[in-house]
């Protein structure tokens, strides 16, 4: 009797452990979900036939699989610029740089599904504004040129179905004050 009831707890003891052990090499075995991808996204602007800037960004990003959503990743660069805006208001901080967010889809065929929205800002010369300033010995305001900058702005959201290695001239934008093209060119690699 003795011998049976160890019997019992040692058979019940195995069918507890066995789908513990089964689960664990499943997931031991299941591989990470998405895919790495390192994205470049290089931002080129033209006087005519001459490039005059070529700014090329290079970051990574995760891919989800299908449906299941993949998180953004997000660049920031640039710089702070002071702005005059009125005697009572004084100096404004305005960013000027490059904004990159983008994330991206695994496809069945094997694709993936680039999103990306881009907006570059960059000063560009400057216009007088008059100002008011007052004069230590009268005490009256004279009127005196100050200097703003022209702050020019490029946006674009866009999703690209591209495969491994391949580059894509996604935009061309011509600038209507300037008359400058600007290029988005973006290439992708299966990070390994």
């Amino acid at each position: 009797m003795k011998t049976v009831k160890v019997l019992l707890a040692m058979l019940t003891l195995a069918g507890l452990y066995a789908p513990l052990s089964a689960q664990e090499k499943s997931n031991a075995d299941a591989k990470p979900s998405g895919t790495t991808l390192k994205v470049q996204v290089t931002i080129a602007e033209m006087e005519g036939e001459k490039k005059v800037v070529s700014l090329p960004y290079t970051y990574f990003l995760r891919a989800g699989d299908g449906g299941s959503g993949s998180p953004w990743t997000k660049l920031r660069t640039g710089s702070r610029l002071p702005v005059y805006t009125g005697k009572d208001s004084g100096m404004q901080y305005l960013d000027v740089g490059t904004n990159i967010d983008s994330r991206a889809l695994s496809a069945n065929d094997g694709r993936f599904d680039v999103t990306l929205n881009l907006e570059r800002s960059w000063v560009e010369g400057d216009v007088l504004v008059p100002m008011e300033r007052a004069s230590a010995q009268t005490g009256e305001a004279h009127a005196g040129p100050f200097r703003e900058p022209i702050i020019r702005q490029f946006k674009t959201e866009l999703t690209l179905a591209m495969r491994d290695g391949q580059t894509t001239q996604s935009t061309l934008a011509t600038d209507p004050l300037s008359g400058k093209v600007l290029s988005i060119t973006v290439t992708i690699n299966v990070a390994k």
